[in-house]
């Protein structure tokens, strides 16, 4: 082979070694990082809590019976409107056997003992009228009569008030239940022939229905104990109901709970708030809903997005880091203040003019890699 020739072929392998070389460490290298920054930049914030719970009515009046029996006709159904004294249900009374027989008895001694002061009363008034017995020795008498009447009297009243239900006399044999306040009815939890039982001192008596006024409602929910100190008598809260999309209700936070309950680990402290009602929006009792409150707000503040925060790893300290050339950064400490956790207030530590650095930029992902990452998956 030609000398000249056999240096040529050794120089293009050379060549050609070096560039697949190069090619090879330029097609695997990559580019730096490359950092972007932000500016500070003024704002409000408003850190939030929401609690959850819901709308109820401010009264619900249960009414009850006040004799013992059957439910013999209901009247009206769940959702009517009532005012005070309308005909709900009426009741049929079942009378005690033990109760019954006893009054019936009570009826007749009261009738056997006013025969006999009748006989001594007309006797005497007799003698009376002759002028044989005195004025007192007659009045005596006539007292003894007259209570004796009376006596009969209520017997009687009280057999009828156990047979009927009534002292009247009533033929029907039914007390009647009257709404006792105007409003909604709410709930109707029996039926017609179900057994009711009075209200009396040992039992609350069974509830025939619920009544409440729907103008009138309250948000009821829970807050966490970090956060209930910082509540206040007529803070402002933003109603959402879960029920009503796009609608938010305005009202005033009127009740927080002397005492917390534990729930799953957590104490929770109950919350009370009246509600704004619109007259448009129908609201139902039991809307589950979430009730925002403002704990702290500042106006015209510098911040920055929270996410450009970092914390020293020993003393837990926020900092950022701000451009002091090209790509090149200076951490500096900062003194932060309020978040609602997407920007957070900056105290001191850097002004308005510095450029703070983006953390977690990375380079995308090329579709080589991909392809080596899933083979290697």
């Amino acid at each position: 082979m030609n000398k000249y020739v056999k240096y040529t072929l050794i120089g293009v392998l050379v060549l050609g070694a070096l560039w697949a070389a190069a090619f090879f460490i330029k097609s695997n290298s990559k580019s730096s990082i490359t950092y972007e920054t932000k500016k500070p930049f003024i704002s409000s914030i408003e850190k939030k809590t929401v609690a959850t719970g819901k709308v109820i009515p401010q009264e619900e009046i249960e009414i009850k019976p006040q004799i013992s029996g059957i439910i013999d006709k209901i009247y009206l159904e769940e959702g009517a409107q009532v005012k005070a004294g309308d005909l709900i249900a009426v009741i049929k009374v079942v009378p005690n056997e033990q109760a019954l027989n006893s009054a019936s008895g009570r009826v007749r001694n009261a009738e056997a003992s006013l025969n006999n002061t009748k006989i001594e009363y007309d006797r005497n008034k007799q003698l009376f009228d002759r002028g044989v017995i005195s004025s007192q020795d007659f009045n005596t008498l006539k007292l003894q009569y007259d209570r004796a009447i009376l006596e009969l009297d209520n017997a009687r009243a009280d057999y009828r008030i156990i047979r009927l239900g009534s002292a009247g006399g009533s033929s029907s044999a039914n007390t009647n239940i009257r709404a006792t306040v105007t409003g909604t009815l709410l709930e109707i939890p029996v039926e017609e022939g179900d057994q009711v039982i009075q209200s009396n001192n040992f039992n609350d008596g069974t509830t025939i229905a619920t009544i409440a006024d729907l103008s009138q409602m309250i948000f009821e929910g829970k807050v966490d104990e970090g956060e209930v100190g910082k509540l206040k008598v007529g803070m402002p809260l933003e109603i959402s109901l879960g029920a009503i999309e796009d609608q938010k209700f305005e009202a005033k936070l009127k009740f927080i709970a002397p005492k917390g309950v534990e729930e799953a680990g957590a104490v929770q402290f109950k919350i009370e708030g009246d509600v704004a009602t619109n007259d448009s929006i129908f609201i139902r009792a039991g809307y589950s809903a979430n009730a925002s409150l403002v704990l702290e707000k500042k106006d015209s503040i510098m911040v920055i997005p929270e996410a450009l925060l970092q914390f020293d790893k020993e003393t837990d300290k926020p900092y950022v880091e701000i451009a002091t050339g090209e790509q090149e950064f200076e951490r500096k400490d900062v003194e932060i203040g309020i978040s609602d956790g997407i920007n957070v207030e900056i105290i001191s530590g850097i002004t308005e003019e510095d450029e703070v650095k983006i953390w977690n930029k990375t380079e995308p992902i090329k579709k080589g890699d991909e392809e080596e990452e899933e083979a290697d998956a």
